[in-house]
Order: C-alpha cells, then structure tokens, then sequence
C-alpha cells in the first residue's frame, strides 16, 4: 500500500495551507488503504469523490492567495491545478462508465503528483507567501 508519511518536508507554511494539504494527504492515505483492501466500490467512489472536493477547494484557497499577494507564478501555478483536476476527473469518469477499478498505478500516479506539486510549485508559493506577509 502506498502511504503519505506526513513529515517537515511537505511543510510549505506551517499555517493554513499545511492544514489543507494534511487533509489531502489523509484522504489519500484512506483511498489507497481502500484500494489495496479490495473495499466496495461505492466506498472508494466517495473517498475519491471527496478527495476531488477538497483538492478543488484547496486550489481555489491557493489560487485566493496568490491573488490576494500578487504573486508571480500564479498562471504556472493554475495550469498545473487544472492538469490535475483533469489528470483525476479522468481517472473518476473510467471508474464510472467502465466499472474499471482504481489501480495500484493509479494511486501511485495520485501520491506522485500529490508529492511532486507541494514540494515544487507549492514550496515556491510558500516562500513567496511567508517573505510578504512577515
């Protein structure tokens, strides 16, 4: 099974961003324990779902904050929010039409981007973030 560990690596603020992506990483942590376990397929429609729904959310709060403090990398930073979104609305639409189960690849594609975007794109936001609100 594939686990998030959450550790000071993945801190991009040590604030309200942090927050959102712990919560991310939990969700993660359950959908790939569901997928592993064999769990029923309405479960892991609904981890995935409110996995969706958080990240969303989480990119819309990021996105209010890069406005809110005119931060560069803001376009860079939206396009690859949208790819994710898409990248996972994809994987939800196969498990829909094509009754095709998540697999082990497609939760080691979610925990590679997952990890990849806060430790790249969200760290830069994070440091941008804590020199202009000091």
């Amino acid at each position: 099974m594939k686990k998030i560990i959450w550790d000071d690596s993945l801190s991009v603020d040590g604030g309200e961003i942090d927050e959102d992506h712990r919560r991310l990483v939990d969700l993660f942590n359950i959908l790939s324990r569901s997928v592993e376990e064999g769990d029923a397929t309405e479960y892991i429609d609904a981890v995935l779902e409110e996995l969706i729904s958080c990240t969303i959310w989480h990119f819309r709060h990021e996105e209010r904050l890069m406005l809110m403090y005119k931060y560069d990398g803001i376009e860079a930073h939206k396009d690859e929010h949208n790819d994710l979104i898409d990248s996972v609305r994809e994987l939800q639409q196969k498990f829909h039409t094509e009754n095709k189960l998540l697999t082990n690849e497609d939760i080691e594609y979610l925990e590679d981007w997952l990890t990849q975007h806060i430790l790249g794109q969200d760290m830069r936001l994070g440091f941008y973030l804590m020199d202009v609100m000091k």
